[in-house]
């Protein structure tokens, strides 16, 4: 991963460059599925009709096949299911691998367009696809689009009733899925799907009647992934002229695809991304990232939910966009369905090399737990060695950041040596930039990597900014901050009164400790915000009147995008998240408290803990609920309750930790100190009195995160309410899980040996280990160090 000298401040977006908002145009959104929003352009720069024209989706795609219609695009091993209790087979050579060119993507889009309308599917009607990441889901998004329609992604985790729900607002004709699972679920609500006229299955068998029929007679076509391309072949299918003329009344300005928000109550709302909004936030990022800049194969590694904006647009959107505009061309490869689950993405990293990678905290988490368990087992010299690479590497991490020297470390070329042989058995040694998104990062993870040389840059934004509104770059990067606003588009820190008035807040010299003053909602506007909330007349007044009211108070009267979040714009440019004023806890005496720098800072402290939440509000002190760390537990699932990583060093079970007066100890002195860290802990108001352990993990498939894996703080009180009364009424810093009338229930139980565990102290590669003195005999121990590092890559598993 290769570095330019840090800037001094982020790049500053130009007046003429930025889009004009005359409030007598507004409003600045649409909610219906046919309704066409315009584009708005800037004089100059990046968002102007010169720069950038208004273009489809479609056009660029065809525009990436003309230039790279030879090289790859989709590669995957299609072995995506592993039966229970058997070992995850042998990762395949990348060139053994099925792929597909730019010809043969586009080949079989066209084939699925066709086949689509074929089945019945009109202009802007939906097709859902509900399955994990595969050719198949990227060719059925392109191919529904091909067709006039919007695709929508449903959530893997998704329930039958969420299921029903969305396929029925969004008006599905078509939904392809993968697995028996999957199509036995959509099986589960066909009654109450009346639009619904196919459904295509890509990894299961459809049934011998090719049909489902539904109590009124009428029925639903059920058709394996060949037999639906075939269908396009198929006498009196549409013809590819009938397909052209479909393609011919698309335009820019028309929805291209539905996000769902994942959403932490009610009901989700559907975000109508249009095609203008993915052409330009495709073609705006590229540049950014560092990447695309030879005739060379970019590559990543495609396992985040790209039913939601992320993984859309890294693993969808980027690649059409730097295969149409750049001289490289980028591949999208896919993991195997139960890496995450299983623990063996490393396999898929290692054979794919990704030049570009991006991940969610949990998995960066994940990685680190690994690279810190092996590194808790290293012994004499390599210790030694790989301490001192770790401080060297920290160092210079430190020094490429904004305003940095950009210096490099005496003897750090040497030291890189180890620290590139750690990157190779993450398979993330050709990595040009890595990214992490949808939550903040905290700040003890961007250190631990930056010691073993990954600078992880943040990207922040929302599905209704079509993804990222800021991003940070190798360039331009500042631990703790989410980066600089992309350019041609606006990001501001607005007060915003009752009324609506807004009042920009003045720029903070310390983004890390700012003031109330300079701390307000961070609002963003440009050709990335979405068309707006889409409302279905079918589901009453009701919800049409409450859809155009939440678009309302989203988009302002002046263009302006309210994401909700508050935070701060550093004097350089960079934006910091301070927290979300709908998570903000108001306590008995009117203090505004912000939890999530807390608890990151409580789970800093204590790298056992695995989720944290904070509960305070209306209350006279505060407490906090944690889960630790423990065997099965991947944010999906909740896993058991045997101890895994860092928290082994307190016992086998939960309740061998939770009965360890040790343990006890360790987590009082954590909530002191943190109390006592002014810059996460303004007031003794915000301070934690009490805590508790909880049984499980949070997961999605529990309810308790989001598919994106974001806190569901309502979700958690509830489940768990008996549990804070308990607290509030109880003596002791600690009290119990069954102080609130509930027992662990953790299935799966398996028997885990304590081991050893190591946690990240940025003082202690600061301060840590001498060089030898001899450059010779440095050179001569970090040889025999890494033929000595020499492991199999499945020991470094995220």
């Amino acid at each position: 991963m290769g570095h330019q000298k840090p800037g001094k401040t982020a790049p500053q977006t130009k007046a003429e460059h930025l889009v004009k908002f005359n409030p007598s145009d507004g409003p600045f959104w649409v909610a219906e599925a046919d309704a066409e929003r315009p584009v708005y352009y800037a004089p100059q720069g990046p968002a102007s009709k010169e720069s950038l024209p208004t273009r489809t989706l479609i056009e660029l795609f065809v525009e990436a096949t003309k230039k790279k219609g030879n090289k790859v695009a989709l590669r995957t091993e299609n072995l995506n299911t592993l039966a229970k209790g058997k070992p995850i087979p042998a990762a395949l050579p990348l060139k053994s691998w099925k792929s597909w060119t730019w010809k043969q993507y586009l080949a079989d889009v066209r084939k699925g367009a066709r086949a689509l309308m074929t089945l019945g599917v009109e202009q802007h009607d939906t097709v859902s696809i509900f399955g994990f990441n595969a050719p198949e889901w990227l060719i059925s998004e392109i191919a529904a689009m091909f067709a006039g329609a919007k695709a929508s992604g449903i959530y893997p985790q998704d329930t039958p009733d969420q299921i029903q729900y969305k396929s029925f607002h969004s008006n599905t004709s078509v939904a392809v899925v993968d697995t028996e699972e999957s199509l036995n679920k959509y099986l589960e609500v066909v009654e109450d799907l009346p639009y619904l006229k196919a459904l295509v299955c890509w990894q299961c068998n459809a049934p011998e009647s090719g049909f489902v029929e539904r109590s009124d007679g009428t029925r639903v076509k059920v058709l394996e992934w060949n037999k639906f391309l075939e269908l396009a072949n198929a006498e009196g299918s549409a013809t590819d002229e009938d397909l052209d003329a479909r393609i011919a009344n698309v335009k820019s300005t028309h929805c291209a695809a539905l996000i769902y928000t994942s959403g932490t109550t009610g009901r989700p709302k559907a975000v109508m991304i249009s095609h203008d909004n993915l052409v330009f936030e495709g073609l705006a990022s590229i540049p950014l990232l560092g990447i695309c800049t030879k005739a060379e194969e970019e590559r990543m590694v495609s396992y985040l939910p790209l039913s939601h904006i992320a993984g859309m647009l890294f693993d969808v959107i980027a690649p059409i966009a730097a295969s149409a505009r750049t001289p490289a061309w980028m591949s999208t490869n896919f993991a195997r369905g139960y890496d995450l689950k299983a623990g063996s993405i490393a396999q898929r990293l290692g054979c794919v090399q990704p030049t570009v990678f991006l991940g969610v905290p949990r998995v960066w988490e994940k990685i680190a737990d690994k690279l810190k368990a092996i590194g808790a087992e290293t012994k004499g010299l390599k210790k030694k060695l790989s301490t001192t690479a770790k401080k060297k590497g920290l160092q210079y991490q430190i020094n490429l950041q904004l305003g940095g020297s950009g210096k490099t470390p005496s003897t750090y070329g040497l030291y890189k040596v180890l620290l590139n042989v750690i990157k190779k058995k993450l398979g993330l040694n050709q990595m040009k930039i890595a990214v992490a998104g949808a939550a903040p990062m905290p700040m003890e993870l961007l250190s631990y990597f930056g010691s073993v040389g990954i600078n992880i840059n943040e990207a922040y934004g929302m599905s209704e900014s079509t993804g990222a509104a800021t991003l940070s770059t190798n360039q331009y990067h500042e631990w703790g901050t989410v980066g600089f606003e992309v350019p041609g588009t606006e990001t501001k820190c607005f007060k915003v009164a009752e009324d609506g008035t807004k009042t920009e807040c003045p720029r903070t010299k310390n983004p890390m400790n700012p003031s109330g003053e300079e701390q307000g909602e961070l609002c963003y506007r440009g050709r990335h915000i979405m068309m707006g909330y889409l409302a279905n007349a079918k589901l009453g007044e009701e919800h049409v009147a409450e859809i155009m009211q939440k678009n309302k108070n989203t988009i302002d009267e002046d263009g302006w995008l309210h994401s909700g979040d508050k935070g701060c714009i550093s004097d350089r440019g960079m934006v910091r998240v301070t927290g979300r004023y709908k998570e903000l806890i108001i306590g008995a005496g009117g203090e505004n408290i912000a939890p999530v720098p807390i608890e990151d800072k409580l789970k800093e402290l204590m790298p056992f803990v695995s989720n944290v939440m904070m509960h305070g509000d209306k209350k006279k002190f505060n407490v906090v609920l944690m889960t630790l760390k423990c065997q099965g537990a991947n944010g999906d699932l909740p896993g058991t309750d045997v101890l895994d990583g860092p928290a082994r060093k307190w016992g086998k079970t939960i309740a061998d930790a939770t009965s360890n007066p040790d343990f006890i100890a360790a987590v009082t002195k954590a909530l002191k100190d943190t109390a006592a860290d002014g810059s996460v802990t303004p007031s003794r108001a915000a301070a934690i009195q009490k805590f508790t352990i909880l049984g499980p993990d949070f997961s999605i498939e529990t309810g308790e995160l989001t598919p994106t894996q974001k806190l569901k703080r309502s979700v958690v009180e509830q489940k768990h309410q008996a549990l804070i009364d308990a607290m509030y009424e109880q003596d002791g810093v600690f009290v119990p899980f069954s102080a609130g009338g509930s027992k662990m229930d953790c299935s799966n139980e398996q028997s885990a040996d304590p081991a050893p565990s190591g946690s990240f102290k940025m003082e202690s590669y600061l301060d840590s280990a001498d060089s030898p003195a001899d450059e010779a005999d440095l050179r001569k121990e970090l040889e025999a160090a890494e033929a000595d590092l020499d492991q199999d890559p499945a020991q470094i598993e995220a």
